[in-house]
């Protein structure tokens, strides 16, 4: 760790009453002694409710599923990361050896855990009002970015995205039947994932329609079982 976490502290525009705790929030459980992993559990739970919160207040017409699908894209690994190398955490971090030398201060999921442990970290010293600020401050202009355009993305648009954030594969479009005649035709569409076997139809007077439908629909179905 090169640099004085104060000076991180500082950045974050907060204050420790504990310093241990913010030394802790950046101790990978590669080095010796106490490292962060409880509390990046904690602040997950409280970065998730934050942003839901957050959500909630700016979209009061986003139904659930939207809201749940605007949430993930925020709280994400790489949303994480993104944010923290923006922080330069790297520079803060407490690493074991093996980690300093295979870049560990860089790994992706190594600076979004001790991220959510530094929000964790804000909360138990100062309470929820700080930590909540300190959050707010660094997804704001996020905040502020899906507040212009987020909207506006089309279904397949945002279940691309979702996979993506999963890391799961991107889905196909199988054209089943088109109905009707030349002036007056019906298209009907299947959306495949290819990992699991969630599959939705749709229907529309083209075939993008019948997709946009579709896809709507499996945002719907993964929405159903994320929360069950």
């Amino acid at each position: 760790m090169s640099e004085d976490p104060q000076r991180l502290a500082r950045i974050l525009g907060c204050r420790f009453d504990q310093e241990k705790l913010l030394a802790r929030a950046l101790t990978h459980r590669s080095a010796a002694g106490g490292n962060n992993e409880r509390l990046e559990f904690l602040g997950d739970a409280l970065l998730g409710f934050v942003i839901a919160d957050a959500l909630w207040e700016r979209f009061p017409d986003a139904d659930e599923g939207r809201l749940s699908r605007l949430r993930s894209s925020l709280v994400k690994r790489e949303s994480l990361a993104t944010l923290a190398r923006g922080l330069n955490l790297g520079d803060y971090l407490r690493l074991g050896e093996g980690e300093l030398r295979s870049g560990g201060h860089a790994r992706e999921s190594i600076l979004a855990d001790a991220l959510e442990a530094i929000f964790a970290a804000v909360y138990v010293d100062q309470g929820f009002e700080p930590a909540r600020n300190v959050i707010l401050a660094l997804y704001a202009a996020r905040l502020d970015g899906i507040a212009v355009s987020g909207t506006a993305k089309d279904p397949k648009t945002r279940l691309q995205e979702l996979l993506q954030a999963d890391k799961r594969p991107l889905p196909s479009y199988e054209l089943l039947q088109v109905s009707g005649s030349d002036h007056d035709q019906k298209f009907r569409v299947r959306c495949l994932l290819a990992d699991g076997d969630e599959a939705t139809e749709g229907e529309g007077t083209s075939r993008r329609r019948a997709e946009q439908q579709a896809a709507e629909r499996m945002l719907d179905l993964l929405s159903t079982e994320a929360n069950n």
